[in-house]
């Protein structure tokens, strides 16, 4: 029976004390190196390759010369095979090693494709607080949020372990019959379909076609594409509490077509066979938080963009308003009243433009223009806005055109009677756009008449009839908020022609 080598720890060399005190005694003249004679590692160095070399020898010389009848002869025949068996046995053993190792490296993956859980899109135990933290989608995962940047999630990152983030089922009528998966690149749900580049995924509370909710859905994506290199989206997925979206509003659609440079491609997983069958993305970024937790500069930056590729998309100068004078050279003063028909409009649209033509018509180089975004392609708006200062229009989507303006440009809101009290926080985002895109949000006016509600007028049922109010007019205080807002512009423009610059471009061109 052999006996077992001795197990030796190489991180020290075992050395005679008397070959210890030679090594000492010779220090003071001679640097050893790895390769010294004083060296024990060379002589296991030199005594391994020796032994190899004798194997080698015998194996070579086993298999050209053949026994002779001397008894040596026969011995060394012997014992030649003899080492044939044993090398023949450890290749046998190590092939039947290597098979196990396959074997349970197939299972282990097997065990962990069916490990992998698909959990509800939307979760209905966070119906309450549905757009807090984590959220009611994708509710058991955290957000990415570094500073003054948007709040994100991405697949795969050290956040999800190396995991792909993967979905199954495509109903467009309940979110909690989709559901959500990681799994990681090797081990796949069985028959999953894997979509290759980088896929957005959206959610959005509210909707895509409303001009204002979608494009705030949109801009966190806009703010991580400009962040990570502009790097471009092979396919959108949206989603609205969980349930599948198949499109976006045409102008939303068009925006996003300007700002990426070319149509976004919206998956719907028609070649999916089933709606059970599981689809994993090769890289995936997914936003629930709109501009939450982005800064006004990162914001402004993003708005900036949007602007830019925008007019390009449309052939419109990227130079802006100071470049349009008069003949004498006066920077032209822009308004434009975009006007509504049906709910929130103007019961006298006709007063209402007067009295800012009069009041343009005492400047010495102003106009007004009258539109209905309604009958507008996108281009058409991006144009207009280009050539607007002054934004005049009552509270409503079309409003949300006002980051194609110039930075700095101005915006007047009007509301029918009631909302103050009644809209919630609702009523501020055309102020909060205003703030994140760069521009000057010169107060709203409300109109204390309009129809009778049969409740008390703070009562919350009275909404339903003060949100499609018409909106009156003060011609007086219209007159003279006209003219306070066109001296302001009027300053501000001279000076900024004092000090033109001409543009340099877009980011992400």
């Amino acid at each position: 029976m052999s006996k077992a080598p001795p197990e030796m720890d190489r991180t020290t060399s075992p050395i005679s004390s008397k070959a210890h005190h030679h090594h000492l005694k010779h220090h003071h003249h001679r640097t050893l190196s790895p390769f010294s004679f004083y060296s024990p590692k060379l002589s296991i160095y030199i005594l391994a390759t020796c032994v190899i070399l004798l194997i080698l020898f015998h194996i070579q010389y086993s298999l050209q010369t053949p026994p002779s009848n001397s008894p040596l002869s026969t011995s060394s025949w012997s014992l030649r095979h003899q080492w044939q068996r044993v090398i023949n046995t450890t290749t046998t053993t190590l092939a039947s090693s290597s098979t196990n190792c396959t074997n349970e490296l197939i299972s282990l993956a097997n065990k962990l494709r069916h490990s992998v859980t698909f959990l509800p899109l939307k979760d209905l135990r966070y119906t309450q607080t549905a757009l807090q933290g984590h959220t009611w989608f994708m509710s058991s995962m955290y957000d990415t949020h570094e500073e003054y940047e948007v709040q994100y999630q991405q697949f795969p990152s050290e956040n999800s372990h190396g995991r792909l983030m993967c979905v199954k089922g495509r109903d467009k009528h309940d979110g909690s019959w989709n559901s959500y998966a990681l799994a990681w690149p090797e081990t796949l749900p069985f028959n999953a379909t894997l979509m290759k580049g980088l896929t957005f995924v959206s959610y959005n509370h509210y909707n895509y076609d409303n001009i204002w909710h979608g494009l705030s859905a949109m801009v966190p994506f806009v703010a991580w594409h400009k962040k990570n290199k502009c790097e471009m989206p092979n396919r959108w997925v949206l989603y609205h509490w969980g349930e599948l979206r198949l499109n976006m509003g045409l102008w939303l659609k068009t925006l996003m077509e300007a700002t990426f440079n070319g149509p976004p491609y919206i998956e719907g997983f028609e070649g999916v066979l089933g709606d059970d069958e599981p689809v994993c993305f090769e890289k995936a970024v997914v936003m629930r938080h709109n501009e939450g937790g982005m800064s006004r500069e990162r914001r402004m930056e993003v708005y900036d963009l949007m602007r830019c590729k925008a007019r390009m998309y449309c052939n419109v100068s990227l130079e802006g308003r100071v470049a349009e004078v008069n003949d004498k050279g006066v920077p032209v003063i822009g308004i434009t009243m975009f006007m509504r028909t049906g709910p929130r409009s103007f019961r006298n649209q006709t007063e209402v433009i007067g009295i800012f033509e009069r009041e343009c018509a005492k400047m010495d180089s102003c106009r007004v223009m009258v539109a209905y975004s309604n009958n507008l392609s996108f281009c058409e708006q991006v144009k207009l806005m280009s050539m607007t200062d002054i934004l005049v229009s009552p509270h409503g989507a079309q409003l949300t055109n006002m980051f194609l303006m110039d930075r700095n440009s101005s915006v007047m809101e009007f509301f029918p009677k009631g909302w103050l009290k009644l809209a919630g926080v609702g009523q501020y985002v055309y102020h909060w756009i205003a703030s994140w895109s760069g521009m000057r949000h010169q107060g709203a006016w409300r109109d204390p008449n309009g129809d009778k509600c049969p409740y008390p007028e703070d009562d919350r049922r009275c909404m339903s009839i003060f949100k499609s109010g018409k909106i009156g007019h003060n011609e007086t205080y219209f007159g003279e908020w006209a003219r306070n807002v066109l001296a302001e512009v009027k300053t501000k423009k001279m000076e900024e022609a004092s000090k033109k610059t001409s543009s340099t471009g877009c980011a992400c061109s």
